[in-house]
C-alpha cells in the first residue's frame, strides 16, 4: 500500500503536539484519543484494527486488531482523511510529559523496534505489528522490552518519550546496557538482549531492577530519561494511602489517594 506524504510541525517543550499538514485526498492514522484538533474539510473515521490492512478483508482486519492488543493499544485506529480544497491541518498531543520523536521509515530501512506504547501517529499505510524479542532471556525477564511494537513501510511515524530523549548511534560490536523501561526504539539490526545485573546484594538492594537491556550495535537506538512507569511508581509511593491527615498538605494528599484508590 502506497504511503500518504505528509509535512509536519512539532510544537512545544515539554508537552509537545504535532501538526500534521494534508494535502486533499491524503490521510494521517492515529492512536485512539491521541488527538488534539482537526481543520474544516477533515473527516474522521474509526476502524477496527490497523489502518494498513483495511483492504485485505475480514481476516485482516482481525490480524491487525489482535497485534494491536498484543503490544497493549486500543482495538481501533482513527483514521483523518483531508476531503476539501487546499492544505489542512490535523493535530496529535503526547499523553505526558516528554518529546515527540519523528521517525522518516525510509531512512531506515522500512522498519522501526518501538516501546509497545510508544506510538502516537502516523502516515496512513504505515502498518503497526508486533516485534518479539526471540531470545530465551528477554522473553523471559525482558519486562517492557519483550513485545514491541513494529513500525513498517516508508512514510513518516512519530512516537512519544517520557522526559529528555536522546538518540545514540552505535558502530558495530558497541553494546550499551539500558534500564529496560527507558528503551523508546531502535532500529531492526541492532541486537537486543537482557541481562542479569549481577551479584544479590546489587540486584535487591541497587534500586535499577534486576535485568538491563543490552544493545549491541551497529544501529541506532532512542532513549527516554523518564518512563512513565517510573514517574508512576513516584507518584504513587508519595500519595497518601488514608484520607485526611490534616492541614491543606494532608487534605492534598488525601485527595491524590483516593484517585489511585479508585474513590468518588
Amino acid at each position: 500500500m502506497a504511503m500518504d506524504v505528509i509535512d509536519y510541525f512539532i510544537h512545544g517543550d515539554d508537552m509537545q503536539f504535532v501538526e500534521i499538514e494534508l494535502d486533499p485526498g491524503e490521510a494521517a492514522m492515529g492512536e485512539a484519543g491521541s488527538m488534539m484538533y482537526m481543520e474544516d474539510g477533515i473527516v474522521m473515521d474509526t476502524v477496527f484494527g490497523d489502518a494498513s490492512a483495511q483492504q485485505s478483508g475480514l481476516f485482516g482486519k482481525l490480524v491487525g486488531a489482535g497485534k494491536r492488543l498484543i503490544t497493549g493499544e486500543s482495538l481501533f485506529t482513527t483514521v483523518y482523511t483531508h476531503k476539501g480544497q487546499g492544505k489542512k491541518r490535523v493535530a496529535f498531543a503526547a499523553p505526558y510529559t516528554g518529546k515527540i520523536i519523528a521517525f522518516d521509515l525510509r531512512k531506515y530501512g522500512g522498519t522501526m523496534i518501538c516501546q509497545k506504547d510508544a506510538f502516537l501517529c502516523a502516515a496512513k499505510g504505515v502498518s503497526l505489528g508486533i516485534a518479539f524479542q526471540k531470545k530465551l532471556g528477554a522473553g523471559f525477564f525482558g519486562g517492557e522490552g519483550f513485545i514491541m511494537q513494529k513500525l513498517d513501510g516508508d512514510g513518516m511515524a512519530f512516537a512519544h518519550s517520557g522526559g529528555t530523549v536522546i538518540e545514540r548511534v552505535l558502530a558495530p560490536g558497541e553494546v550499551l546496557r539500558v534500564d529496560t523501561g527507558c528503551v523508546v526504539a531502535y532500529t531492526p539490526n541492532v541486537d537486543f538482549d537482557i541481562q542479569f545485573v549481577g551479584g544479590i546484594k546489587t540486584a535487591l538492594f541497587g534500586g535499577e531492577g534486576l535485568f538491563f537491556a543490552v544493545l549491541r550495535g551497529p544501529g541506532t537506538v532512542w532513549m527516554q530519561s523518564l518512563p512513565f512507569a517510573r514517574l508512576a511508581s513516584r507518584i504513587f509511593a508519595a500519595a497518601p494511602m488514608r484520607k485526611g491527615g490534616g492541614g491543606s498538605g494532608g487534605e492534598q494528599g488525601g485527595i491524590l489517594g483516593n484517585i489511585f484508590q479508585g474513590d468518588d
